[in-house]
């Protein structure tokens, strides 16, 4: 029950309407028992510092951020942890007890847990990104921390590439869709796939020894993860980074770690409502 003690955490961005974030956070909340609650605010483009002077007046507890606030937020928030900072963009907003805002990326973090979560190991092995956009980005970012030998970015755009590859270090580089075919992790860190039966890149690349991963969750099976079966390769679909990115979440707001299964469950009936 909601009462004058709640606190409550939001997520920011616009659209918002098909945010799966209140389901999983509020399972959150509920499966550690605190008296929180979370909702989602439409937030026009332009208006992310308005957004943030609210949290300071109504005290809210936490925030989350998607697009198209992520770059703005992480230029007007009072301080960055190493990720944010790196990537120049916030999904996590958490308030300091002196008044500050802190900013967080919690998505790169939240897909290296889903790999783990899966018992698929980072430290040490190969890894192959699709895409150079704000997920990508992170991702490449967080292997390289977690111990990735070597990252190749795959993208339409050279540039933005290069950009990608440079946040890994000496262990990114750029390539191409053949590539792919010589790592031991592929990641699709694009939308494609989304609702739809696109597939991001040949499939014929694939080994049966490889890890393909994909962040697209809405289909949870997509047409890449469907190919990557057919060859024999192991699969790790998109729901997990985007339950464990807002696992990261809680435990910055509140210093517990909700229960996970809750939260996953709580996506997957937000999901399945949907489709009916």
């Amino acid at each position: 029950m909601i009462t004058g003690a709640t606190r409550v955490a939001a997520l920011i961005g616009s659209p918002v309407r098909h945010s799966l974030s209140p389901a999983m956070h509020n399972a959150g909340f509920q499966s550690l028992g605190l008296d929180w609650v979370y909702t989602a605010f439409h937030v026009h483009e332009g208006d992310a510092q308005r957004a943030l002077d609210a949290m300071r007046v109504l005290g809210l507890g936490g925030m989350s951020v998607t697009m198209p606030h992520k770059q703005a937020v992480a230029e007007a928030v009072d301080l960055l942890d190493p990720a944010a900072a790196a990537l120049h963009s916030v999904n996590t907003v958490v308030p300091h007890t002196d008044g500050r805002l802190l900013g967080h990326n919690t998505d790169g973090d939240g897909f290296v847990a889903s790999l783990a979560a899966a018992g698929v190991q980072v430290v040490g092995r190969s890894f192959g990104i699709v895409g150079a956009g704000g997920a990508a980005r992170a991702i490449v970012d967080a292997v390289a921390r977690a111990g990735a030998a070597q990252v190749v970015v795959v993208n339409r755009t050279a540039e933005r590439a290069h950009e990608a590859a440079a946040l890994a270090g000496a262990c990114g580089r750029v390539g191409s869709v053949a590539d792919l075919g010589s790592v031991e992790v592929v990641v699709n860190a694009t939308s494609v796939g989304m609702g739809s039966q696109e597939l991001p890149f040949d499939p014929r690349v694939l080994r049966r020894d490889q890890v393909v991963a994909d962040i697209v969750y809405h289909p949870r099976r997509t047409a890449l993860l469907a190919e990557a079966a057919v060859v024999g390769a192991a699969t790790v679909d998109g729901l997990g980074m985007l339950v464990h990115q807002a696992a990261l979440q809680q435990r910055l707001w509140t210093g517990r770690d909700p229960d996970i299964a809750a939260m996953a469950q709580a996506a997957e009936r937000e999901l399945a409502a949907r489709r009916q």
